[in-house]
């Protein structure tokens, strides 16, 4: 009984190092995360806008009226990521004929406008989602996340993380799937 005991920590460091290793591997895609919202129209949103940015906020039917696939971009001046895809962004919007609209998660407003301004304003609209209700809305998982919004307002792709690197091409073949 005493080598049962004994051999019963050494069990559960292997069965949880297991789960473990399990988890980190097989090619898992984390922005790959499956959304109740594909296929459905963009929530009911209603969002002002940041104060001290000259851009306006949105609501829904701001978004559907907009012309074209639109990018619903989830952003914050707080998140490292956001300020690594935003050239990105802003190359997508202007060379690809996107519109891009943002949502300023969970952010000081002051903090938004700086960030805005020094890394450029590419959007289109930008809601203030200070109370991250928004963010609720959209069933997002953490910044940056960005949607891809057919021309009749429906949620094609939601696309987890950064859109940089292999996450830039994996975002460009999702866009492609929406134009086709």
């Amino acid at each position: 009984m005493k080598r049962l005991l004994f051999a019963l920590p050494l069990l559960l460091a292997l069965i949880i190092g297991g789960f473990a290793i399990w988890g980190l591997s097989g090619g898992r895609d984390p922005s790959a995360l499956p959304s109740v919202l594909i296929s459905q129209p963009v929530p009911q949103l209603d969002l002002g806008p940041v104060e001290g940015v000259a851009t306006p906020g949105f609501t829904t039917d701001d978004l559907v009226e907009m012309d074209g696939i639109k990018l619903l971009n989830v952003f914050a001046s707080w998140c490292g990521p956001c300020r690594a895809e935003h050239p990105n962004l802003t190359r997508l919007g202007a060379e690809e004929g996107l519109t891009l609209i943002g949502v300023n998660y969970k952010d000081k407003p002051e903090a938004a406008a700086k960030w805005l301004d020094e890394l450029g304003n590419p959007y289109a609209a930008i809601g203030s989602d200070f109370s991250g209700r928004a963010g609720i809305d959209l069933g997002i998982s953490g910044v940056p996340e960005t949607f891809i919004i057919d021309a009749e307002g429906v949620i094609r792709h939601r696309f987890a993380g950064p859109v940089v690197g292999d996450g830039l091409r994996r975002f460009m073949e999702a866009l492609d799937e929406v134009r086709q």
